[in-house]
C-alpha cells in the first residue's frame, strides 16, 4: 500500500468515526433474533450518510456475570484493541447517546448471505485473518464468538461483530475457532502482540482509553492474558469448562 493509499484509508476511517459519533441517528428498524435491543439506523451528517448498528444500553438483557449496562463499552474496547493491533477486524465502533439513550454505534457491514465461520473454515483465503481473529478473542476473553459473528462483506473481507461479551476479569473464552489449538503463533502475530504490550502499558493512550470503558480489574486481566499468550507462543487448548458458545451459529 502506498503512502497516498494509506492516507486515503485513514481519512475515510476518520470520517466514518466522526459520522458515527456526531451524525443524527434515524432508526430504521429492529434487527431480528438479537439477544439485546439492536437497531439498524441511518447516520446522517451534513454531506453524507451511512448505515450503522445502534445498541442502546437500556435494551441490554441482564446477565449474571457481566455488569448491566456495560456491553456497549466492551464493544468499543474490542474495536480499540483490534485497531491498536492494526488488524482491522472489528468495524468502527463508538459510544454515544442516541434516540433511546447511550449505547454503542457500529458501522453496518453488508454481509454476503451464508458466509460465516463454518462456511469459510479451511478456506486458504481466510487463514491469516482467522488466525488473527482467534488470537484477538483470546486476549479479549471473548465469551461468545459464534460462527455467525464472523461476516464476509461484498469485497470478501472478514469482519468480527458482536463483541459485547468480552474483557471479563475471569477466564471465559468460548469460541467456535479452535482450529489452531497447540500451533505456534505466526511470527507477524507475535510481533503485533509485543507492540500491543507497549501500547497497553499504564499511562499509555490505549490504557487510558480502556480505563474509561472497563474496570481496573478487567484492564489488569487483559494485560495478563496478553503477556501469558506471548510467553506461551502458541494457541491454547480448549477449557477448562465449556469452551464453545451456544448456539454455535
Amino acid at each position: 500500500m502506498t503512502p497516498k493509499q494509506e492516507q486515503t484509508v485513514t481519512l475515510l476511517l476518520d470520517q466514518i468515526l466522526c459520522l458515527l459519533a456526531e451524525g443524527a441517528l434515524e432508526p430504521q428498524g429492529l434487527i431480528p433474533w438479537s439477544s439485546n435491543t439492536t437497531l439498524l439506523v441511518t447516520v446522517r451528517g451534513d454531506e453524507r450518510s451511512i448505515l450503522a448498528i445502534y445498541k442502546p444500553q437500556r435494551g441490554e438483557r441482564p446477565l449474571w456475570d457481566f455488569p448491566h449496562g456495560s456491553l456497549g463499552q466492551r464493544e468499543v474496547a474490542a474495536y480499540l484493541v483490534c485497531e491498536a493491533l492494526g488488524w482491522g477486524l472489528v468495524p468502527p465502533t463508538v459510544l454515544r447517546r442516541g434516540p433511546y439513550g447511550p449505547g454503542s454505534v457500529q458501522l453496518f457491514i453488508p454481509a454476503v448471505e451464508g458466509r460465516h465461520f463454518f462456511t469459510i473454515q479451511g478456506d486458504p483465503a481466510y487463514a491469516e485473518s482467522l488466525k488473527r481473529l482467534a488470537v484477538f478473542d483470546i486476549i479479549a476473553n471473548n465469551a461468545d464468538r459464534k460462527s455467525g459473528h464472523c461476516l464476509v462483506d461484498q469485497s470478501g473481507r472478514l469482519w468480527a461483530i458482536d463483541n459485547a461479551l468480552t474483557f471479563h476479569a475471569e477466564p471465559k473464552l468460548r469460541t467456535v475457532i479452535w482450529d489452531y489449538q497447540g500451533q505456534p503463533l505466526p511470527a507477524e502475530v507475535m510481533s503485533d502482540l509485543r507492540t500491543l504490550v507497549l501500547q497497553a502499558q499504564p499511562g499509555g493512550p490505549l490504557s487510558q482509553a480502556l480505563a474509561q470503558l472497563l474496570s481496573p480489574a478487567e484492564v489488569a486481566a487483559f494485560r495478563r492474558r496478553l503477556q501469558r499468550l506471548i510467553e506461551a507462543g502458541c494457541y491454547p487448548e480448549p477449557g477448562p469448562g465449556r469452551a464453545v458458545p451456544w448456539p454455535l451459529i
